[in-house]
C-alpha cells in the first residue's frame, strides 16, 4: 500500500513528468549546479549596494550578509540556494569560515538545533568547494 501524496507533492511529480517529457536531461537536474553559474558579486559591489553605500557610518557588506544569514538561519534554513548563496557572498565580502559558523551556532539558542543543523551543512557544502577553490 502507498502512502497518500498531498496535492502539492502531486503537483510536483506532474511537473517533473512534464520536464523529462520535453527535455530528458532535466530528469537529473541539480539546483546547485544552476547556482554556481550565477557569479558572485565583487567585494566592492557588495559594499556600494549592501554596505556603507547605504550609510557611510552604517554596517559594512559582510555584517549585513552574516546577519542576512542569522535571518536565514531562524526561518528554518529552508530556502537552500539563498543559503548558499549567502554563505558565498559573505566569503567573498571578507567573511571568515569561524565567522560563519558562528553566525550560524548562535542562531540555534532561537530557531533550534535542527535549523542550525541544516544551516551548517548548506554552508559546509560552500565552504568546502571554496577551499577546494582556494587551492587549484
Amino acid at each position: 500500500m502507498s502512502d497518500p501524496k498531498t496535492p502539492f507533492e502531486l503537483m510536483m511529480q506532474q511537473a517533473q513528468e512534464m520536464a523529462k517529457a520535453f527535455n530528458p536531461a532535466l530528469s537529473s537536474f541539480d539546483p546547485k549546479g544552476f547556482e554556481k553559474m550565477w557569479p558572485t558579486m565583487p567585494k566592492d559591489a557588495m559594499e556600494m549596494w549592501f554596505g556603507k553605500g547605504i550609510s557611510k557610518d552604517g554596517l559594512d557588506a559582510k555584517t549585513r550578509l552574516l546577519l542576512t544569514l542569522a535571518g536565514l538561519t531562524m526561518q528554518g534554513a529552508q530556502a537552500d540556494t539563498q543559503v548558499r548563496m549567502t554563505v558565498r557572498h559573505a566569503l567573498a565580502a571578507g567573511a571568515t569560515r569561524d565567522e560563519i559558523a558562528e553566525t550560524i551556532a548562535q542562531m540555534s539558542m532561537f530557531a533550534g538545533i535542527p535549523a542550525m543543523t541544516r544551516a551548517m551543512e548548506l554552508a559546509r557544502d560552500v565552504m568546502e568547494d571554496d577551499k577546494k577553490d582556494d587551492e587549484t
